[in-house]
Formats: structure tokens, C-alpha cells, sequence
């Protein structure tokens, strides 16, 4: 599913990285604990959080995610917008809990990263 769909289907906003709204992702990780995206394939997938810093940005570079989706309305400081510009990683924000858009994504048929299709 491309991000322009996962954006859609959460009304979410772009903070960064509007020239990847094509981008396709198709498994989804939600957690505030970044070393639980870091024990998992994380590869190509997005991350939703409650984490607005700098920190999730980097684990997200390193875990080699394909986005992060912010959750219930977090806006992080433009530090890390930038940083997210500069690793070339969008950066959505949603008014919606983890809860709610973990279930709206999963009823679109994305799976978890502990589920490979």
C-alpha cells in the first residue's frame, strides 16, 4: 500500500517527505520502544509511535523503515523534521491513537513485522 493510501486511511498529515508518498509499504510496527523496532525485520516497513524525537528518526535510519507515522497529534520540535528530511524519511502525523491505527491498517491488510506475506 503506498503512503498516500496509509495517509488517507489515518488522516494523516505530512511533516516530511511528501516526495515518497508513493513509496509501498506493507508491514507496520507499533511501538514507543525503539528496541523493539530494532529486534525486528523492521525492512521497509512503517513505524507508528508516540515518540517524537530525534532518536526515532535515527533507529527508523538504521532499521531501514520506510516511514514514521506519529501518533495522537505529536509534532516533534523541527529538529527532528529536519533530521527526518535529511535521511530522506517521511514523517506523517495522525490525530489517532496507536490503538485505533494499528486496527484501521490491519483491517486494509497490512500485517504486523512479526507476519511476512
Amino acid at each position: 500500500m503506498q503512503l498516500t493510501e496509509i495517509a488517507m486511511i489515518l488522516d494523516a498529515r505530512f511533516l516530511a517527505g511528501e516526495e515518497f508518498a508513493l513509496k509501498e509499504v506493507t508491514r507496520v510496527g507499533a511501538s514507543d520502544l525503539m528496541s523493539d523496532i530494532l529486534a525486528a525485520d523492521s525492512e521497509g516497513s512503517l513505524i507508528l509511535t508516540g515518540l517524537a524525537t530525534q532518536q526515532v528518526v535515527r533507529t527508523a535510519s538504521i532499521a531501514g523503515v520506510s516511514a514514521i507515522i506519529l501518533i495522537r497529534g505529536k509534532v516533534p520540535p523541527k529538529e527532528v523534521i529536519d533530521l527526518a528530511r535529511e535521511e530522506n524519511l517521511p514523517l506523517l502525523t495522525t490525530s489517532l491513537s496507536m490503538f485505533v491505527s494499528s486496527g484501521r491498517l490491519y483491517k486494509h491488510e497490512l500485517t504486523g513485522l512479526d507476519s511476512r506475506r
